[in-house]
């Protein structure tokens, strides 16, 4: 199950436990199970999984289960749901040259393998080798050359500056051990018996839940939670079901009456994070092969100014939403980010229907008798793609509908299957979909722009885009990126200035129209374990299935003083 499908909030109704679920928890009790001694020191933890469990701990394998951030490790803990340093893993420390060309990485001392091997300098090396070596498996992009010097130091060189790669070099890249993975395929392996550097080992596997178990020779020392149990239910109603019955201890997703879930859920907290911002993508470049009323910026700005967001939240995402800024940086972690020439920095809570009308009519368009808008003879109405059973996006088009329906604009929903959905929005095969746009490894919306707006990441209606499936090409956005790839993103005096132009652009053509800040709630065991993430504390994401940022909580929690 990928990310963006466990991220997906799918309704849940209130009922009663249904008898499949009670027989899954049931039978997936054991010698880590709450009924045990250990009991008080293990974590439950349910990330969405409904049927069984197919073996797979390789962490360059995009259908593993579980390991990465708990049995393998990057360098460096990097998160993007906050502004602190990255944290010290199986790296010291690391350096760039004034050019941005070439790396210097120290690394910790003493560190061992699970099965006893020494951690060295050449495990790394080979990691971003095999990166280089497999296309496949190079999703971070990683282009340069490593070579160690001594043990503790690996230096890696560039053609060109490459600061921007550095956060997904150091907090994304799963170092693997060279004595073993010589050996295998890393592209078809699913490591079945897995070797890392770090705080858990796999326990016991089978196909309705398995465990992992805290390493006792850990580099940082054992974590105080000693076994963490993933299980399999039935679907999301059994998982908030088993959340009343307090036989999970953490889950991500909405659950009945989630606006109170310490008054409805004895022994439970829940936190909410605003991360990936909801959007119409718009198919929008004529020149690229797109066609529909959304190639022209002026209906995208309409029906973005038609959207009464506030009642949107309400009715379709339980109040869990937040503000979204028009240039797509994040209100929270990148507000000093945002352009100071965008006004406003955040879009409206409310609809106004007069500035859509005015932009509609300014650009040629005028209502018809069913109250429409048309130009040149074609009735302004659009289709948005959505998936089947995503109900809270299904209730979001509903509700947009409405809305957009008093602005003189006609929309439509057409659901489908994932896979079909996806295929649509890859080759440009529609007008408007519903999805969220995701963040990059840091709080930088460099990474978000270079992802969905470089003209590099698309391509023409009908071939396959990378990750701008709104076919969005600008020139200027274009050389600024580059500029921004070339500049230290701590340098923000440097930087700043090429986020401005970009940000113009973002705002100005609107191939993406803002929705709102999707809000992923987390719901977890606050009376059993201490430590949780908070609004006040937040060091890591607290979505059960975001991994490595679920280690470092796993990490930082205790079992509570009985």
């Amino acid at each position: 199950m990928s990310p963006q499908n466990r991220s997906r909030r799918l309704a849940i109704a209130a009922a009663a436990l249904l008898t499949a679920a009670g027989l899954a928890l049931t039978g997936c009790s054991s010698s880590g199970s709450a009924a045990s001694s250990d009991s008080a020191s293990t974590l439950v933890a349910y990330t969405g999984q409904s049927g069984d469990y197919q073996i797979n701990f390789n962490p360059w394998s995009p259908s593993n289960i579980g390991g990465v951030g708990t049995i393998y490790e990057s360098l460096f803990f990097i998160t993007n749901v906050n502004t602190n340093d990255p944290k010290p893993l199986l790296g010291k420390s690391s350096e760039w040259n004034d050019a941005g060309t070439q790396l210097t990485i120290t690394l910790r001392d003493g560190v061992t393998w699970s099965d006893g091997e020494p951690f060295t300098s050449k495990d790394v090396v080979f990691t971003l080798d095999m990166l280089k070596k497999y296309k496949a498996l190079n999703s971070i992009g990683f282009d340069g050359t490593a070579k160690a010097d001594g043990d503790d130091k690996v230096v890696v060189t560039f053609a060109k500056p490459s600061f921007v790669l550095g956060p997904n070099l150091l907090g994304k890249t799963w170092i693997v051990p060279e004595h073993l993975w010589k050996d295998i395929d890393p592209t078809t392996d699913v490591v079945r018996e897995p070797v890392g550097t770090g705080p858990y080992t796999l326990g016991t596997f089978k196909a309705q839940a398995f465990t992992l178990s805290a390493n006792k020779d850990y580099w940082g020392g054992a974590p105080a939670v000693k076994t963490i149990r993933y299980l399999s239910l039935s679907g999301n109603t059994a998982g908030a079901d088993a959340l009343s019955q307090g036989s999970i201890d953490w889950q991500t997703g909405p659950v009945p009456n989630m606006d109170d879930i310490p008054g409805h859920y004895q022994g439970y907290d829940g936190i909410t994070v605003g991360q990936n911002q909801m959007a119409l993508l718009t198919c929008s470049s004529t020149a690229l092969g797109c066609s529909g009323p959304q190639t022209d910026p002026a209906v995208r700005h309409a029906i973005a100014d038609a959207i009464n967001r506030k009642q949107l939240n309400s009715l379709a995402f339980s109040n869990t939403a937040s503000d979204i800024s028009p240039t797509f940086a994040l209100t929270t972690t990148q507000k000093d980010r945002i352009s100071k020439d965008v006004s406003p920095t955040v879009m409206p809570s409310g609809a106004d229907i007069d500035a859509a009308a005015s932009t509609l009519e300014g650009a040629g368009y005028a209502k018809g008798a069913d109250g429409i808008y048309a130009k040149d003879g074609k009735k302004l109405s659009l289709t948005v793609e959505v998936v089947t059973g995503w109900t809270d996006y299904i209730t979001a088009i509903d509700t947009l509908a409405q809305q957009l329906k008093a602005a003189g604009i006609e929309l439509k929903a057409q659901q489908s299957s994932w896979n079909e959905w996806t295929d649509k929005k890859t080759k440009g095969n529609y007008q408007l979909a519903i999805d969220s746009l995701g963040q990059g490894p840091t709080a930088n919306p460099y990474y978000l722009y270079n992802n969905y707006y470089s003209t590099a990441n698309t391509a023409k209606v009908g071939e396959a885009a990378p990750m701008n499936i709104a076919r969005y090409s600008n020139p200027e956005v274009d050389a600024a990126l580059q500029k921004l790839a070339t500049i230290n993103p701590e340098d923000t005096a440097a930087t700043q200035p090429e986020l401005d132009v970009i940000q113009q652009h973002v705002v100005e053509d609107m191939p993406y129209i803002p929705i709102m800040t999707g809000g992923t709630t987390s719901e977890f065991h606050a009376a059993k374990f201490t430590g949780w993430p908070t609004k006040d504390d937040l060091y890591a994401f607290p979505a059960v299935w975001a991994s490595p940022d679920n280690a470092e909580i796993f990490k930082a929690l205790k079992p509570a003083k009985g």
